[in-house]
């Protein structure tokens, strides 16, 4: 299919210099280091998670396009993975991604009231973003807390047995940027050592 060119919004370069910060970088090496040589694809993941996390908060085609020259692939193989996971974001998205468990289970433990609480208390429906930039609000399949229903995860961190206090209390926590609600937030560069 010689020729053929994809033209959507999501696959635009912005023509952004991208780049990681030195101490990103050295955690990159170390990263990549632990995998043979010839090998270096196997930390995409890992470090996909890092440049949303440093690069914006999302994975544009520039940050993508970054990441594949880092490892020594083509870029499509970076689409991929990018596009194929729930957890990469490639359009801009607020500080906290709220992420609500919308299957059976949660579901049946309350979690359509729950999201659609939050939905209502930050005035924003699923996949939007609130004015302020702060919250988005996103419906997933399972998050693998069926035995904790309902159940959310906000950037890196999970939220089990939810109730509306449970949510206020979340919600204030995070406006209030106390970092207090929940001492065991790690970036995930900080996860993979």
């Amino acid at each position: 299919m010689s020729g053929f060119k994809v033209d959507h919004r999501q696959f635009a370069r912005e023509g952004n210099k991208v780049q990681f910060s030195p101490e990103m970088l050295e955690k990159v090496e170390k990263l990549t280091g632990r995998y043979p040589e010839g090998r270096k694809k196997s930390a995409l993941i890992p470090i996909l998670h890092m440049a949303q996390e440093e690069l914006g908060g999302y994975l544009s085609v520039d940050v993508m396009d970054y990441v594949a020259g880092l490892l020594g692939i083509e870029p499509v193989e970076v689409y991929e993975v990018a596009t194929f996971y729930s957890q990469f974001y490639l359009e801009k998205r607020g500080k906290y991604m709220i992420e609500i468990c919308h299957t059976g289970p949660c579901a049946i433990c309350g979690g359509e009231r729950i999201s659609g609480y939050i939905s209502k208390k930050l005035m924003i429906k699923d996949g939007e973003t609130t004015a302020d930039g702060l919250f988005t609000l996103r419906e997933v399949e399972c998050l693998g807390a069926c035995g904790y229903a309902p159940a959310m995860q906000i950037n890196t961190e999970f939220y089990e047995h939810l109730t509306e206090e449970k949510i206020d209390e979340i919600i204030e926590s995070l406006k209030n940027n106390s970092g207090t609600h929940n001492s065991n937030n790690q970036a995930w560069a900080e996860r993979f050592f």
